[in-house]
């Protein structure tokens, strides 16, 4: 693996929605070479209604990362703001976000989904590139266990994954071969250091791991590889799973994986030789760290997870050696 270069390390983070948004605002304090990978299944709310009328890739966790990437500045938090406003009323454009307006239209007038993304990058000053996991919009389906193991049922959507009442047994994509954006798969060859997660386990941050074309990269990269594990279960999707439990699941769906570092908050892991145990067993070395936000205990700090990144990131550290 080549030194990092000045500026930092070339880094890719995979995943989506919040858990994405927060890795990249981390992320981007620590390195100027880094791109955003982000999961296309979302099927509800503005995004699910723009797919569904244009045929388009949902535009809102790419909108979410986008923002997540603009700079402290007064430019960068405009455009942030910006990029997130919803519309209000109950009109026809009642619940769409800019952002996902002008992703639309930018597709429309450029005929090019890399193209759009690239260009309000650019527009928004963005310390970073954002790109979709795969070339077409994706659906999320999921084996769920209703109260024993006779009653499985499939369940179809992401937005009716992730609020499921049942216990999650597997998810897969449909279609389950897409064509993988060609931009992330070079980005996941050159890179220096790939972060997976935070997010909701089976419906942003598993679909990473299930493009074949983006799993393989992901599988060749000589780049070293970092998990960083929720803060706290979501409900429906993994209230029941401990945090050693999403290293098995994980495990599960992509067992050719090899991790370096899983980054767990040291607050809220209670059972810590079980979740030591589960790095161990992807390889990973365990970094236990404050990480949690001060005033949102459910959702990472960006500045301390920079931290814990930019210790794990520089050479000499244990995972360099």
């Amino acid at each position: 693996m080549s030194p990092a270069r000045d500026g930092g390390p070339a880094v890719v983070a995979l995943g989506g929605g919040h858990g994405l948004a927060a890795t990249l605002s981390a992320l981007r304090r620590v390195t100027h070479h880094l791109t955003g990978i982000v999961t296309v299944a979302d099927n509800g709310g503005s995004s699910g209604r723009l797919r569904t009328e244009f045929g388009i890739l949902p535009p809102g966790d790419l909108r979410m990362a986008l923002a997540a990437l603009c700079g402290d500045d007064d430019w960068g938090r405009a455009w942030a703001e910006i990029l997130q406003h919803r519309f209000g009323g109950d009109g026809p454009l009642a619940g769409h976000p800019v952002g996902n307006l002008l992703l639309a239209a930018l597709w429309d007038m450029e005929g090019d989904q890399v193209s759009g993304l690239d260009l309000v990058a650019e527009l928004l000053g963005a310390r970073g590139r954002v790109l979709p996991m795969a070339n077409v919009p994706l659906d999320i389906e999921a084996d769920v266990e209703f109260g024993s193991p006779e009653h499985v049922e499939l369940v179809r959507g992401q937005v009716e994954v992730a609020t499921t009442s049942g216990r999650i047994l597997g998810v897969r994509l449909d279609p389950a071969n897409p064509p993988a954006c060609p931009q992330a798969v070079a980005a996941l060859d050159s890179a220096e250091w790939v972060t997976i997660g935070p997010g909701s386990w089976f419906t942003s941050v598993m679909p990473t791991l299930l493009v074949p074309q983006l799993r393989q990269a992901l599988l060749r990269t000589p780049a070293k590889r970092a998990l960083v594990l929720n803060l706290v279960g979501q409900p429906g999707e993994t209230e029941h799973l401990s945090p050693a439990e999403h290293l098995e699941v994980l495990a599960a769906h992509a067992p050719d994986l090899h991790l370096d570092v899983v980054v767990a908050d040291a607050h809220t892991t209670v059972d810590v030789p079980s979740l030591q145990h589960a790095a161990r067993a992807l390889g990973a070395e365990l970094v236990m760290a404050d990480v949690r936000s001060s005033t949102r205990p459910d959702q990472h700090d960006p500045q301390a997870l920079a931290e814990v990144f930019a210790t794990t990131f520089a050479p000499g550290s244990p995972t360099q050696a």
